[in-house]
């Protein structure tokens, strides 16, 4: 899913090539994101657009022979004279009348071309890594000619015509491993080897003769009659184009020039938050936006300023809100004065709001998780390692909402309960961190699905290698690191091969505050008391049939619904509560004898005290809800959740917990009508749970304050 979708899509003719264009937001100001070399499309800005159209209009295109574009035939379809003019159709098709351009690789040579040519157009024009030709690039690639037949096939040798029509995968693996070099970069590197394969090798040979067709002299007068202001960001240890090429850029057209140290060619791919800040910077820069009168303002000395808490609690199933809730009232009994500010998606915000919690306006910037995990799942199947990869541009859409917020606004504390996108950035920008920051996790490690064969574990293992990394480099970014359990609910796996134990990592780099139910297992200790309460029978039995709130579970409730009739038969005074989610509607199910559905019911977790049998996914909140409670209940683990099947199994084999269905063997209805039958009222064995959880991970956070 995208962290954003276009707002007006269209193409236009231009001589005969169609260009398919995307306008992002309706901001004053437009910036256009141009392409680059024919062998990605437009989406290579995915980490940029989303971010930068909450602040401006954003126009991209794919580029002549890529995406939905049109793919001429002919080096002479693709000079950089054309590219140049192609911006010019875009932006009448688009009605932009003027623009910020912004160019990455060989992009640079069009959009100087079109600020030369079209001065009334650019208002300015930020290049990063340019290809252009003012300087000799690497010997190492120059001693391959693009057309000869070569006797070897290796290092830069692949860049080569004759090579890509043999082996033009090959070709894109190698060269996108040159371009994203930085540690670490396998998304970066899977991301445009797969774009690159939705270009024929035919048109790629094209558009480089085309490209090879620009020559120095000629060029250098195009620079000098470039009269917007220039940005140039190149890193220096760019293996595509070297850093001498940005500094001459510069130097031509009186630009500035920031360098990355350690950069790669792709750092609008690789290192985002800084580009994208480098961007919003230049433009405001260059075309300073008119803003009405700002409202009187008050500056509150530091003593004197109240203590505020911004809470991040993850969307990913409602889990997290009900046990982040509880930890803010823990808080507040330790600290009566402190303001805590929300920063959630839906539907996380449903259950905050229920509880009168504040939900910071600018939650509404925020791209939705769980709406990514609902397009990413199969049938009961969700790749949760892949789904989370996958999920890299609205992490940094969401960390950039985030960062606006924090640095527009004093907060004393963020604390961060599975905040990926804000931990991660953090991390790797760590000049943007000027409060203290409490982590919480109840998991520690991805873990590849043995069907993903080695790649899997190898790329599982390089994301735990680079947290890993991290943490050894800037401890002090995380104020608190809190687990929320005790350290043998950690799995007993490692990381990968030549990585350490996970759980002997956890120990020594976490706290532990053992778990957080949200609620006293004591308070419903009279059972029959609390099902007058809610108003079940005495002559029923209840088995509560609940899958979370992210949408994903409507496949098993199906199964559940279809085994009804078959459970009834053995046991006629069984009914049966299903709790589908709020983004789940109830009346896409069948209409059954015995069950009600629910979209969204307050305060689950007593029903699941009171109730006989519970039937559930394999998440990790309502399964440890039901064991505090000491109820029996049927988990169902989604197929490749690697959380599910190996961390939340682990734990709940620990307090000797649940029973686990696997979704393949509830297929057949009688055979999962007959294990809710055998568990229905088993008397059970658990290990408890200590309910005091909560108040110690707020104790530990309470002292940040």
């Amino acid at each position: 899913m995208r962290a954003r979708e276009p707002d007006a899509i269209g193409d236009v003719e231009r001589d005969g090539a169609s260009l398919h264009w995307e306008v992002f937001g309706t901001g004053e100001t437009t910036v256009a994101l141009l392409p680059t070399w024919s062998i990605i499309p437009s989406r290579f800005w995915k980490a940029q657009v989303a971010s930068l159209a909450r602040r401006y209009r954003i126009v991209t295109f794919d580029g002549r022979g890529t995406g939905m574009s049109s793919k001429p035939v002919g080096s002479e379809a693709y000079s950089h004279f054309e590219f140049a003019d192609d911006i010019g159709a875009v932006f009448d098709a688009t009605d932009t009348a003027r623009a910020v351009l912004v160019a990455l690789s060989c992009g640079a040579t069009w959009g100087i071309q079109f600020a030369a040519d079209h001065p009334e157009r650019v208002e300015g024009l930020v290049t990063i890594c340019p290809a252009t030709p003012l300087t000799p690039g690497h010997m190492e690639r120059a001693i391959f000619p693009f057309d000869a037949e070569l006797e070897t096939t290796d290092g830069w040798a692949k860049y080569n015509s004759h090579y890509w029509q043999e082996d033009y995968r090959d070709f894109a693996e190698f060269f996108f491993a040159q371009m994203f070099h930085e540690p670490h970069s396998t998304k970066q590197i899977e991301d445009c080897v797969a774009w690159s394969q939705e270009i024929p090798p035919s048109v790629l040979i094209d558009a480089t003769r085309g490209q090879q067709a620009c020559q120095l002299e000629s060029f250098r007068s195009v620079c000098a009659r470039v009269a917007a202001p220039v940005l140039v960001i190149h890193g220096d240890e760019d293996r595509i184009r070297p850093h001498s090429s940005g500094v001459a850029l510069a130097e031509l057209t009186g630009g500035q020039l920031v360098t990355i140290g350690g950069g790669g060619h792709g750092p609008q791919g690789r290192d985002p938050i800084v580009v994208n800040r480098l961007i919003e910077q230049f433009v405001d820069t260059v075309r300073p936006t008119r803003r009405p009168a700002s409202p009187p303002r008050t500056w509150v000395r530091a003593a004197r300023r109240p203590k505020r808490a911004l809470y991040i609690s993850s969307p990913i199933g409602l889990g997290h809100a009900l046990r982040d809730a509880t930890i803010a009232d823990e808080l507040r009994k330790l600290h009566p004065d402190l303001q805590i500010d929300w920063l959630a998606q839906h539907p996380v915000t449903k259950v905050l709001e229920g509880r009168g919690e504040h939900v910071h306006p600018a939650s509404a910037f925020l791209a939705n998780e769980s709406a990514h995990v609902e397009e990413e799942a199969g049938e009961h199947d969700l790749h949760a390692f892949q789904a989370i990869r996958e999920m890299d541009e609205i992490l940094v859409n969401n960390f950039m909402v985030f960062d606006d917020l924090v640095r527009d606004e004093h907060y004393d504390v963020v604390i961060g309960d599975e905040a990926w996108d804000v931990d991660y950035f953090l991390h790797e920008n760590p000049e943007r961190k000027h409060f203290e920051f409490a982590w919480m996790t109840d998991f520690v490690g991805w873990l590849p699905m043995p069907d993903g064969g080695a790649r899997e574990a190898a790329i599982a293992a390089d994301y735990n290698a680079e947290m890993i990394e991290q943490r050894a480099r800037y401890r002090r970014l995380r104020d608190r690191s809190i687990f929320i359990g005790d350290p043998d609910d950690i799995v007993p796996d490692a990381f990968g091969e030549h990585l350490p134990g996970i759980r002997d990592w956890t120990t020594a780099n976490f706290e532990f505050s053992g778990y957080v139910t949200g609620f006293d297992p004591a308070d419903f200790v009279d059972h029959e008391a609390l099902r007058a309460e809610l108003g079940y029978h005495a002559d029923e039995r209840v088995c509560v049939v609940t899958v979370g709130g992210s949408g994903v579970g409507g496949d098993l409730v199906r199964r559940v619904v279809e085994a009804v009739p078959a459970a009834r038969r053995l046991v006629p005074e069984l009914r049966f509560v299903v709790v589908v989610g709020p983004r789940i509607d109830p009346r896409s199910f069948p209409r059954c004898d015995g069950v009600d559905y629910h979209s969204y019911v307050p305060d689950l977790y007593r029903h699941l005290a009171a109730c006989d049998l519970a039937i559930v996914q394999g998440g990790l909140t309502t399964c440890m809800e039901l064991t505090a409670n000491r109820r029996p209940f049927i988990y169902v683990p989604l197929q490749h959740h690697f959380e599910q099947n190996f961390h939340v199994h682990h734990r709940l084999q620990r307090y000797g917990a649940g029973r686990r269905v696997d979704y393949q063997d509830a297929a057949d209805p009688d055979v999962l009508a007959a294990a809710i039958v055998a568990e229905l009222g088993r008397t059970v064995d658990y290990l408890p749970v200590d309910p005091r959880g909560a108040a110690r991970a707020a104790a530990s956070i309470a002292e940040l304050l």
